[in-house]
């Protein structure tokens, strides 16, 4: 049985959240979340608390009610805090702008690179080398963190490209004439 699982996830003021059919809605201050969870997992509100039970007793039910808890109390976290990733660019003549809904990010490409901001993310540059990526959404986040990250990963040489504030890029030496 989940430890996890058995702990019951409090609903802060200003938070509704609402279960129809295994999927959990959750609304807050900073935007809404939504999450379908596997019918082995039943959820229920009740007294500004969200319970968690599995429906079998199988291994998989056991294991998915504890995930199930631990994913709809990021969701009350995110609704109500909100979520944080910052990047930032290295390299000559490496930078991002803004255009609208599309960040596009020179990155020593032949060419610029558009991408579209997802609904319910919200990117800042500032400097045109740190980047700011917000939203009510953990997973979303961390995805649209990944994507942009992945566009020219922090290489060992000369430490260019996209990297995560706080992120520690292993350095390799360079060839060495004999």
């Amino acid at each position: 049985m989940s430890r996890i699982g058995k702990q019951p996830v409090s609903i802060p003021d200003k938070v509704k959240v609402s279960v129809h059919q295994g999927t959990v809605l959750v609304e807050g201050p900073k935007g809404k979340v939504q999450k379908t969870f596997a019918p082995v997992v039943k959820v229920t509100v009740a007294d500004k608390k969200v319970t968690f039970a599995p429906t079998e007793a199988t291994r998989f039910a056991n294991a998915m009610y504890g995930t199930a808890r631990s994913i709809v109390a990021g969701m009350v976290k995110g609704v109500t805090d909100g979520y944080v990733k910052e990047l930032e660019i290295q390299g000559v003549g490496f930078k991002a702008n803004l255009k609208g809904k599309q960040l596009d990010l020179a990155l020593g490409y032949s060419h610029p690179i558009l991408m579209d901001i997802p609904e319910g993310i919200k990117v800042t540059v500032t400097d045109q080398t740190k980047l700011k990526v917000e939203g009510a959404d953990k997973q979303l986040v961390g995805a649209v963190t990944a994507e942009i990250r992945g566009y020219y990963p922090p290489e060992p040489y000369k430490g260019k490209g996209v990297r995560i504030v706080g992120e520690r890029v292993r350095r390799k030496e360079g060839k060495t004439v004999a």
